[in-house]
């Protein structure tokens, strides 16, 4: 959160300067005791003296002045009392770190058009602050099935249930989600509902963005503007993929229970290999199967190599296709030509992953598993990655910084919990800690069956007796005998778990949203207790990468 600079900056100098005054003085006064008495050759004249005392003033006055200056120059770069108060709060919160980047965004793009900004996370507002603010833009996203982002629980928690009058407050909402979730933008809507309630005034409607939709986007900005002067904002730039080559391709758990999971290894094609931190996201642009693509166009009666234009680009309409939403088979034959197709589609939506690696391992990984649909058609993304996709392929993705799932201070240990491909994350932190030499850390991983599916098992098991990981905790629901998760390994290391966490850890939970990340919340809270785990996370030491 941005904050004002404080009159007590000018103290330092000046006390510095006025003793530097003080001591000359007394270096004077020490000086002219030795030239008492007669001595002709040491006794000093009139003028001498008047000559030191001029310089002494001298050297006074300057410091002054430069200090006034100073003082001058500090209050016209601070916002005044009355442009403070005027001031719009742009409050995000978060949970994969795509708020906090259009939160970013939307603070350059007010301070562009003159406006004094506030920044704040959700979580760190209680009732008296947000009773003082008169105008705020709230930028939150919405995870799993409507449930607000972690940080935003305590504000959830503790805020809204309290009566409040917001009366004086002019609020905007940016409600980010995925359509494919049935309640979608759920959060965003939730804050507005409430903020509505306690009498706080709407500037504009809530804007609903699905899956980072350039148009709701370019929308939201538009009426951004509108809170500034009126001077001209340059767009938002849309993400921008770069280029990367699908180097390898290993399926990890043949004949498991579950869905075929993948261990794929990206380089970028320029061949430098950005930087990133462990707990990042990779950002997939998908791309139909090329055979479903010269299905649509025979449907459509148009040829695949017809150039046409698209977001700026001269390409054909095959690749267009590869990269789009299409219109309905049945309608295709109704488009007359292959820019009016291209015209009717729109761009496919991005999908998300966990980093599994560190750029010194010199490669990007990733861990997916091959979902399908309801039709039993693969998934967008998995479907491209695991199996549309040719080995020696370009792939368009770019990683996006996750910083509520960073590591933590090396000093800290680090108990990590996951099951499925959420493996990926933890694995990367792990990775990173190797790296850093440090050894403290502590993983739970649950999968079906541990013939089939304990991914990168060598490679967790040598770190395990390397002693990278002190201790290595496993479950497997449907070997032999009573189901068993991730959270009955938790749930059996209780006293284990009291101590790490008595010693400073920070717990790091990644994997299924629908079943895992409840019952481990849950399981935590049986042993630590409800007021210990909402310190944690207030703390940032509960954090999750959950979808």
């Amino acid at each position: 959160m941005s904050t004002s600079p404080t009159p007590s900056r000018g103290i330092a100098p000046l006390l510095g300067n006025t003793l530097v005054i003080l001591l000359l003085v007394a270096c004077a006064w020490l000086f002219a005791r030795l030239h008492e008495g007669a001595w002709w050759m040491a006794a000093p004249s009139a003028i001498r003296g008047y000559a030191a005392a001029a310089a002494v003033l001298a050297y006074a006055g300057l410091t002054g002045w430069f200090l006034h200056r100073a003082r001058v120059r500090e209050r016209a770069a601070q916002p005044s009392a009355h442009a403070v108060q005027d001031a719009v709060w742009v409050v995000h919160a978060s949970q994969t770190g795509f708020a906090l980047e259009l939160a970013d965004l939307t603070a350059a793009s007010l301070r562009h058009s003159g406006v004094v900004v506030q920044r704040a996370g959700l979580e760190h507002l209680d009732a008296v602050r947000l009773k003082g603010m008169t105008r705020a833009v709230f930028v939150v996203s919405t995870t799993g099935e409507g449930d607000p982002p972690d940080p935003a629980l305590g504000f959830v928690r503790q805020v809204m249930p309290q009566s409040l009058s917001l009366a004086g407050l002019q609020y905007a909402v940016l409600a980010l989600g995925d359509r494919e979730y049935a309640h979608f933008c759920a959060f965003g809507h939730q804050l507005d509902d409430w903020l509505r309630r306690h009498g706080a005034q709407p500037l504009f409607d809530l804007v609903e963005v699905d899956n980072a939709d350039d148009s709701a986007l370019r929308h939201w900005q538009h009426h951004i503007g509108q809170l500034g002067n009126g001077t001209d904002m340059p767009d938002w730039s849309a993400p921008r993929y770069e280029s990367w080559r699908l180097r390898e391709r290993i399926e990890l758990n043949p004949g498991s229970l579950g869905g075929p999971a993948f261990h794929l290894v990206l380089e970028p094609t320029a061949g430098i290999l950005p930087a990133w931190t462990a707990g990042d996201i990779a950002e997939i642009g998908p791309r139909h199967a090329i055979a479903d693509v010269e299905a649509f166009l025979r449907a459509s009666g148009l040829q695949g190599d017809a150039v046409v234009d698209w977001q700026g680009e001269r390409v054909t309409l095959t690749d267009v296709l590869a990269r789009s939403q299409w219109p309905s088979s049945a309608g295709a034959s109704l488009f007359s030509t292959p820019q009016a197709l291209v015209d009717a589609c729109a761009p496919l939506p991005h999908r998300e992953y966990s980093v599994a690696s560190i750029p010194e391992d010199g490669a990007l990984h990733l861990l997916v598993r091959l979902m399908q649909r309801a039709d039993g058609a693969p998934g967008l993304g998995s479907g491209w990655l695991c199996r549309h996709a040719r080995p020696g392929e370009t792939i368009a993705l770019r990683i996006r910084r996750n910083p509520n799932f960073h590591p933590p201070a090396a000093h800290v240990p680090m108990v990590l919990i996951g099951n499925g491909t959420g493996l990926a994350g933890l694995r990367a932190h792990v990775k990173a800690r190797m790296h850093a030499g440090v050894t403290r850390n502590w993983l739970l991983f649950g999968e079906r069956q541990r013939s089939r599916d304990f991914f990168h098992a060598d490679e967790l098991m040598a770190w395990h007796s390397q002693g990278v990981l002190e201790h290595l905790d496993l479950a497997f629901s449907r070997d032999d005998g009573e189901h068993r998760y991730v959270q009955h390994a938790l749930l059996a290391q209780d006293d284990r778990l009291r101590q790490w966490v008595d010693e400073g850890a920070a717990l790091y939970v990644c994997g299924s949203l629908a079943g895992m990340a409840p019952d481990v919340d849950a399981t935590l809270r049986q042993i630590l207790g409800d007021d210990r785990v909402e310190r944690l996370r207030g703390d940032g030491r509960y954090r999750r990468d959950v979808y």
